[in-house]
């Protein structure tokens, strides 16, 4: 279970890594008790601080202030934003959520969409609009000519913009989200460097073409926040780990939906998910649990990690250019990683040792979502509030932890601050004018937000005077500043304006990942009349390891208009890199509805089933298999309707809606022996809760590869032992399994077997 801002990732406080536990000595345990209960007694109280008291409580690294930028009653709940051209930010409160532990009103129309300005260019907001009222727990917006994109479970809306004011709204997309609760829907909008719109916890893509908007296959991406570097290339996160990404761009490699994972993608950034608080943070889901919390009650690993950012702002100086932050609302910090490209893998690292860029001692400060803004500043959206878990997974534990020091109140709370140098003085925002010169100039502005949103208002305005200044843009070879000449090409893409000889000059160029990124726009070029000029370009480039990858992941594009070529490309990709995970995915990739073939090809060649492309095959042909099971489910849906829907909404957004698990968040249920074994087991796992490491057909998963803990729900009140055996029911006879069902009898029967309890069962202990 995953998901994007606080509240979704910030909501995901329940899904957490279980580290290692310390000797059971009895010294330890004295200490230990001693800690925890001067850190109880020192912290028993949890004050509602208004903003500049909050904000003294607030630490970050030397060399940096914080400032508030607004507060209630100009903003509440913050979970999301972005800039305009005119440097207001354009907010999303989501009033809605969690007004008690029960979610009492959830339901209710109060989320609104505000315009926030800074008029007199103080730093501190004083003007308010409301542009949009009366949503349902809003969480995603974009600008994207004159319009918003809005997300509004379960649908995507594109309202006009009739002088800050709401016009006429067009449906984009009726199923944005589909199943899921607030924790675990889509999110994130992003309007990246390719022009392409990406989400996280999704799989979507949305583009504007006219009047027309365009909705595409993706990779699947983390859960709450998803951010660029100055590469387009995509970053993101769940709830228990710290940084995800992809190492190529991300219009590549998604042609073949019946590959779960595609190596270069989703890919583990940062492992390292220790977290260093600053007070006693017993308020989270599993605080119960040990390793959950050190002796002083801090929290020990990510729990509710969210709003990832790749800081490209240009102010804070080269040693942060390109870092990535990541927020942490249930240990009250901000956490930042220094990222590295080794050949076309990012690897990362934490920036630190034993503390944060940025920690707070309120209880209440609730970072979720990051941004850079138009002034280059950091800035950080805190919800403000005490209840950040959703009520699915909410257990007794953190129920009486919020009981205890009143966490419930006050709901209409809300803070924006920026981060700036301590030095800077009179920081100000970069406001882009409707000026086709002088947004070409902008292309080349060290604060990436401004060259990003001067690209976009090119596109939006159709601005194709500028084609031959951008043209001329390519033929420069700038190795160390290249971001310039890589929006001009995204530019022109972005303006159908893009043409083959185009992308040939970027691939000149000196800087490798330029000529990286010139492959990621070759399917803009690649027609029947170009398709043979394409070939010549990157066949020679087959033989760079650096650049094979991305050769591979356009022969889909070849494919359609020359199969010959891009067959006899295939085989010599196949035979150069059968044993490279990254061009074996991508040859895969090329291959949908057609890996038989492909894997009686490879056998053909060399009988050797130990090579990595014959292995990743036989994985991929048992998942379409798998997933041709999973449609026969229709019988089941009608035998067990609560359970399905049940399912839909708790299960399916970790495990997948065929049951094989998905990356980085959950193992398989299709064919478990948890699953299809002990009904008693299996009731007790979904009643309590299962933490890792656990086996399951012989494969150990743990943290990170998946969330380390599988909340239970048996103490949500939404459920009942009815609800309960119906979702295990369909569960142990869906797909390949087949299992007795259970009754509300056998549910009963469980919780009375271990009343009392509330943490979660190891797999050791369910032996």
């Amino acid at each position: 279970m995953k998901n994007w801002l606080l509240s979704y990732s910030l909501l995901a406080a329940g899904a957490i890594c279980i580290i290692s536990c310390q000797p059971n000595t009895s010294e330890k345990k004295d200490k230990h008790q001693t800690d925890s209960l001067a850190m109880r007694e020192k912290f028993a109280e949890s004050p509602v601080l208004d903003a500049k008291a909050s904000l003294e409580h607030i630490q970050v690294e030397e060399g940096f202030k914080v400032q508030l930028v607004a507060a209630e009653p100009q903003v509440s709940v913050p979970v999301a934003m972005t800039f305009d051209e005119k440097g207001r930010m354009w907010v999303l409160e989501m009033m809605g959520y969690m007004p008690d532990t029960s979610g009492t009103g959830e339901d209710m129309r109060n989320g609104k969409v505000v315009i926030l300005e800074d008029t007199n260019k103080d730093g501190v907001v004083d003007s308010r609009k409301e542009f949009m009222d009366s949503l349902v727990l809003p969480r995603a917006i974009c600008l994207i000519e004159n319009g918003v994109l809005i997300a509004e479970p379960p649908k995507l809306w594109y309202v006009e913009n009739n002088g800050d004011h709401a016009g006429k709204k067009i449906l984009v997309d009726d199923k944005y989200t589909e199943g899921g609760n607030v924790e675990h829907q889509p999110n994130g909008l992003l309007r990246a460097m390719d022009n392409w719109i990406y989400n996280a916890k999704s799989d979507k893509r949305y583009r504007k073409a006219g009047n027309k908007w365009l909705i595409e296959h993706t990779h699947f991406r983390g859960q709450w926040g998803i951010t660029q570097d100055n590469y387009g290339r995509l970053f993101y996160n769940n709830n228990s780990e710290n940084l995800l990404g992809d190492y190529f761009s991300p219009g590549l490699g998604a042609n073949n939906t019946a590959q779960r994972t595609v190596a270069g993608f989703d890919e583990h950034i940062v492992p390292d998910n220790r977290v260093y608080p600053i007070r006693p943070t017993p308020g989270v889901n599993r605080g119960y649990m040990k390793g959950v919390l050190d002796d002083s009650l801090r929290l020990v690993n990510f729990t509710a990690a969210c709003g990832p950012l790749v800081y490209r702002g240009g102010l804070f100086g080269e040693a942060y250019d390109g870092n990535a932050f990541v927020a942490e609302p249930s240990a009250n910090l901000i956490k930042r990683n220094l990222l590295q490209d080794s050949g076309y893998i990012v690897t990362g690292k934490q920036a630190y040792a034993g503390h944060e860029f940025l920690a707070s001692t309120d209880e209440r400060f609730r970072p979720v979502s990051l941004y850079t803004g138009p002034d280059g500043a950091m800035y950080i959206l805190d919800m403000y509030r005490g209840i950040i878990q959703h009520k699915t997974y909410l257990t007794p534990y953190l129920k009486n932890e919020i009981k205890s020091r009143n966490l419930t109140q006050p709901l209409n709370c809300g803070r924006i601050y920026r981060v700036i140098p301590a030095k800077a003085n009179n920081v100000q925002p970069v406001t882009l004018p409707d000026d086709p010169a002088k947004l070409l100039e902008l292309l080349d502005h060290p604060n990436g937000w401004v060259r990003d949103r001067a690209q976009q208002m090119i596109i939006d305005h159709h601005y194709t005077t500028l084609v031959p200044q951008l043209r001329a843009r390519l033929q420069q070879d700038t190795i160390k500043q290249p971001w310039g000449l890589l929006h001009a090409m995204w530019t022109l893409e972005g303006l159908g304006q893009l043409q083959v000889e185009d992308v040939a000059a970027v691939l000149k160029n000196k800087n490798p990942y330029l000529r990286v990124q010139a492959l990621a726009a070759m399917p803009a070029v690649i027609t029947p009349q170009q398709v043979n000029r394409v070939l010549q370009l990157i066949t020679p480039l087959q033989q760079s390891v650096l650049q094979a990858p991305s050769v591979a992941m356009l022969l889909p594009y070849i494919q359609r208009l020359n199969a010959a070529a891009a067959g006899q490309l295939q085989t010599q990709l196949l035979h150069a890199y059968a044993n490279d995970r990254y061009v074996a995915d991508a040859l895969i990739g090329n291959n949908a509805g057609h890996e038989q073939q492909l894997l009686e090809q490879v056998s053909s060649w060399n009988a050797d089933t130990t090579l990595l492309i014959h292995k990743r095959l036989q994985k991929v042909l048992k998942d379409i298999d798998n997933k041709r099971k999973a449609k026969l489910n229709e019988g089941l849906v009608k035998a067990y309707p609560r359970g399905a829907k049940i399912f839909k909404t708790v299960c399916q957004t970790c495990h997948g809606d065929d049951g094989n698990g998905i990356q980085s968040l959950a193992p398989p249920l299709n064919e478990s022996q948890w699953v299809k074994g002990d009904k008693h087991k299996v009731a007790a796992i979904v009643l309590f809760g299962l933490s890792g490491p656990v086996n399951v057909n012989g494969k150990v998963y743990k943290a990170p590869e998946v969330s380390g803990e599988m909340p239970g729900i048996g103490s949500n009140d939404e459920f009942s032992d009815s609800d309960i055996a119906e979702v295990i029911s369909f569960i142990r006879n869906a797909w390949s399994n087949k299992a007795e069902p259970l009754t509300a009898q056998d549910i009963q029967k469980v919780r009375q077997q271990y009343k009392g309890r509330e943490k979660g069962f190891t797999a050791e202990e369910l032996k």
